[in-house]
């Protein structure tokens, strides 16, 4: 060995002897001491992580029982559906003043709407006045809701009364003057074997005589819309009332989510928007046809809610969550996974799952055979945000 090799060994076994003592055998005695706690501690918070997961997926039943349903491809956003910025110039009217004017009619230049709080009101000028109020207090939460009332379709009948639709509460003429509200039809009844559980939109003929309205669902009310959307459940119906006879006629059955309603001219058909569908359908109420039904335009980019008529002969259709394309749609991708559907909603409740629910306000203007000729747009809704439907009255676009 020579004298650089001898450096060598000793500079190897030098640290060696050094650290080849106590303290050693305490860090390695150290080490996996701490290596066995890690482990039983990671093990222990997976266990105490995971097994409510587990109970919630095994025990807990889920709140829905969606069925599977196919949507189309959404068509390209292109063309009529070019997105804008056009409802970003609306003007916020009775902001913090008002909540929930779902439906809009008027009568002359007065503005009537119903709102959150079971009121139907009147907008004068800058003042709100209150024409009636179809339930009782208290008003404001979920739990009330039922007795409080929540007015959505509004209309104006040919004698100046007013035909509101209470989700709850049923179908009520209401005097605009006098604030009187005779219900017609009872919210809850159970007609032709199903519950009126959840009343929507109204429409009525030019004589008065007939009613023709949408219940969304014999089985969830207007406060777990989003388990109807998610069930996709076919318990939707459309009913017509006679104000004469006061009989009470279901004209057709097996509609997910049937929102909005619109007679056309003749009065022989309504088109209705199937929601959950993402379509509008045409119900034939009168005629040689009574009974039967068609689609008006399948495969919106959007889940239409309202349909009320334009100027120019077409009809005004209002959406408030779209099917981006390019772009993701979750209920897309959702209606063919309704696995997914039970767990999400053994997890979260209705209130957190809207906070997922991209903000996009559509108003769109179709015509016979469903051509669409303008839309007006707000991506993201930062000044229209929900949009439930679109009125038009002296040139201005009003909003719900």
């Amino acid at each position: 060995m020579n004298e650089t090799e001898g450096l060598r060994f000793r500079r190897v076994n030098r640290p060696q002897v050094i650290t080849d003592d106590l303290p050693e055998n305490r860090s390695k005695g150290s080490g996996t001491y701490s290596g066995k706690v890690f482990k039983v501690t990671l093990i222990s918070l997976g266990c105490f992580l995971l097994l409510p997961l587990l109970v919630i997926i095994l025990i807990i039943e889920s709140p829905i029982h969606p069925e599977v349903f196919s949507l189309k491809e959404p068509p390209l956003m292109k063309g009529c559906w070019e997105p804008n910025v056009k409802l970003r110039d609306a003007q916020r009217l009775f902001e913090d003043q008002i909540t929930g004017p779902e439906s809009i009619a008027n009568i002359g230049d007065v503005l009537y709407a119903g709102t959150a709080d079971g009121k139907i009101v009147k907008l004068v000028g800058r003042r709100i006045i209150t024409v009636a109020r179809l339930g009782k207090l208290p008003c404001g939460s979920k739990e009330e809701e039922s007795t409080c009332g929540r007015p959505l379709g509004i209309r104006v009948g040919p004698n100046g009364t007013l035909f509101v639709a209470d989700a709850y509460l049923g179908l009520f003429e209401v005097n605009p003057t006098t604030g009187e509200a005779i219900r017609l039809v009872s919210g809850g009844q159970v007609v032709a074997g199903r519950k009126l559980s959840f009343i929507n939109d109204v429409a009525v003929t030019q004589d008065g005589k007939k009613l023709y309205f949408t219940d969304s669902s014999s089985r969830w009310q207007r406060r777990d819309y989003l388990q109807l959307i998610m069930e996709a459940t076919a318990d939707g119906r459309v009913l017509e009332y006679d104000t004469e006879t006061r009989e009470l006629t279901v004209l057709m059955e097996n509609l997910r989510f049937p929102n909005g309603i619109q007679l056309l001219p003749d009065e022989e058909s309504v088109l209705v928007a199937e929601t959950t569908m993402a379509r509008i359908r045409r119900v034939h109420v009168a005629g040689l046809n009574k009974g039967g039904m068609d689609t008006f335009i399948d495969n919106l980019p959007g889940f239409p809610d309202n349909i009320r008529p334009s100027s120019s002969g077409g009809y005004w259709v209002a959406m408030s969550a779209v099917r981006p394309n390019p772009g993701f749609s979750m209920l897309d991708f959702l209606s063919q996974r309704p696995w997914i559907k039970k767990f999400i909603f053994k997890l979260f409740s209705q209130d957190v799952l809207m906070k997922f629910v991209p903000r996009y306000s559509l108003v769109a203007e179709l015509h016979d055979g469903g051509v669409c000729t303008r839309s007006f747009h707000d991506p993201g809704g930062l000044v229209a945000a929900y949009v439930s439907e679109a009125h038009k009255h002296a040139g201005s676009f009003y909003l719900g």
